[in-house]
């Protein structure tokens, strides 16, 4: 059933996974479709344009003979008249693509000549006598454009008469249409090739994303040396910056880690070369006394890689995944002064006196931001570097120090051996370093564990005498810690 669920589970998981996009084909997309919708809404406005321009001319020429029948129109006796000529009927009828009608009416809505069926006037406005309108209208069943004047050259000038001239829209459509081919013929042409150069376009643009791709791809596995930023286009280079930052780092830790592991090795040798030594001797013995040697000796080695190998364990938690490890409000002062309680027992066997000096707890406002585990093994480290350092007869004093105003909290472990040289303290914080002229065993990672826990805590570390006038100067340790507010009490 585990594994059918597990199967259940990742199919789900491949079918609701997000699919890979595409640089290259949203480009395209985002450039191609205003452009695919854009082209109905141009051929729409060419359309409107296209009826504006076809209808001018014809406009100019309704108007002419609009005009040129006005002239037909007198007055005789007091009667309004329409002597319109063989010629001029000729005139009208000379367009076998478009019909025309006309209409003269008089003031009392008498039609004079022409259509009786003819459309009126639409507007609201009082009549202007002498000027030319134009209409849309509908004329037996056929748009038609319209245009009328109002005439008022009879007697007083009181009476009006409306003289209308209309002309179906067969050669304004035809016009229009040609125009729309003439637009959309080229167009059906020019499309496809834009598709076609923003394509070829995008490719060339996008050329020099898969060549640092091909070069990234033909690095050798060991080469982490930064990638050259000359050839690049300007919108990768930050990418490219913050690869060749992540390149340096990685270069880094691993020539951290490959040194470590060389130094870690060195440091083993000797230990399981002395018990394998050791183990062949105490096979070769037949004496209980001399096999009881070897086995001593082998029980000394086997402490001494044992503490070895925690102190390399140690180290590498320390750098490693410090910074991902859970931190805590952390009372500091009953802290050390656990790891001191659990330390007595070790210094009761080298004959050390050991003891703690401060307060047994801090103030809630005082407080510090840190990860418990590797806050105590910075404190049992410097308790048990003055340990092993100290000799028979020693003081080893961990001392908490608390400037209340400021917050700022001091730990110091401190006792009278013999100390360590001013100018070895730089080199004791690297690992497998150790001071000369000691004789005690140890890893030398003491230290070096200290410094990188400090340093993740944004502590600072510093050693001095502890006794400058005495005979054994001894060594004082001071860790600074300056205390970070809550989020509760932030503002």
């Amino acid at each position: 059933m585990a594994t059918e669920d597990r199967e259940n589970e990742s199919l789900s998981f491949g079918l609701f996974q997000r699919e890979q996009r595409s640089l290259f084909g949203e480009i395209l997309d985002w450039m191609l479709t205003p452009l695919l919708l854009l082209w109905p809404l141009s051929l729409a406005l060419t359309w409107f344009v296209a009826q504006g321009i076809a209808s001018k001319p014809f406009d100019r020429a309704l108007e002419f003979d609009l005009l040129a029948l006005t002239q037909f129109v007198v007055s005789q006796e007091g009667q309004v008249r329409f002597d319109l000529t063989p010629q001029a009927r000729d005139l009208l009828r000379a367009d076998d693509s478009d019909l025309v009608y006309y209409q003269v009416m008089d003031a009392r809505g008498e039609v004079i000549s022409g259509e009786s069926d003819f459309p009126l006037p639409r507007d609201n406005v009082s009549p202007e006598p002498g000027r030319v309108l134009l209409r849309d209208d509908v004329l037996r069943g056929d748009e038609v454009r319209v245009a009328y004047i109002w005439l008022s050259r009879f007697g007083d000038g009181q009476r009006l008469v409306l003289m209308q001239v209309a002309e179906t829209k067969g050669k304004r459509s035809t016009l229009a249409t040609e125009i729309i081919k003439g637009v959309m013929v080229p167009q059906f042409v020019i499309l496809p090739l834009a598709v076609l150069l923003v394509w070829l376009a995008l490719v060339r643009g996008i050329r020099p994303l898969n060549e640092l791709e091909q070069r990234i791809r033909a690095r050798k596995p060991d080469d982490l040396s930064p990638i050259e930023e000359s050839f690049i286009p300007q919108e990768v280079a930050p990418l490219v910056s913050s690869i060749n930052d992540l390149l340096t780092r990685l270069k880094t830790s691993l020539s951290t880690q490959k040194r470590f592991l060389a130094d870690a090795a060195h440091q083993l040798k000797t230990p399981l070369a002395g018990l394998r030594m050791q183990a062949e001797l105490a096979q070769r013995e037949t004496d209980p006394m001399e096999i009881r040697g070897s086995l001593q000796q082998i029980a000394r080695s086997s402490a001494r890689a044992t503490h070895t190998v925690n102190q390399l364990l140690a180290l590498a938690r320390a750098e490693t995944t410090g910074r991902t490890l859970p931190s805590a409000r952390i009372d500091l002062a009953r802290l050390v002064k656990g790891v001191v309680q659990d330390s007595v027992p070790r210094a009761l066997e080298h004959g050390v006196d050991l003891g703690y000096e401060g307060p047994e707890e801090m103030p809630a406002h005082c407080l510090i931001e840190g990860n418990p585990t590797l806050l105590q093994e910075m404190v049992r480290n410097l308790v048990d570097n003055a340990i092993n350092y100290v000799g028979r007869g020693g003081v080893v004093t961990a001392r908490m120090l608390l400037d209340r105003f400021s917050g700022v909290q001091v730990l110091q472990v401190e006792d009278n051996g013999p100390g360590i040289p001013e100018n070895e303290r730089e080199f004791v914080l690297q690992p497998f370093y150790r001071a000369l002229g000691t004789n005690v065993d140890g890893s030398g990672l003491g230290l070096a564990i200290v410094h990188e826990i400090v340093q993740q805590h944004g502590a600072t570390l510093q050693m001095d005498d502890a006794f400058p006038d005495g005979p054994r100067r001894g060594l004082r340790a001071s860790v600074r810690f300056a205390p970070k507010p809550a989020p509760n009490e932030e503002g």
